[in-house]
């Protein structure tokens, strides 16, 4: 499970070094490039919540019946 320090943002430069350091050696650069990718959307998730901009369970709820009802 992860930490609270390792949820905390750093810089992408900081980010990508302590990621590299952490991968196998035997790694590909698709490894690294998809490892970043998922980083990446997890800070914008973040930074989403952080600003508001989210849906509840119970309006995801309501959004989901107005489709599927269609």
């Amino acid at each position: 499970m992860a930490t609270t320090s390792r949820l905390k943002i750093l810089s992408p430069k900081k980010t990508a070094s302590k990621l590299i350091n952490e991968l196998p050696d035997d790694c590909t650069y698709e490894d690294i490039q998809y490892h970043l990718y998922v980083i990446q959307k997890i800070e914008r998730g973040l930074n989403d919540v952080k600003e508001g901009k989210y849906f509840t369970h119970e309006q995801m709820k309501k959004k989901l019946a107005k489709w599927l009802n269609k």
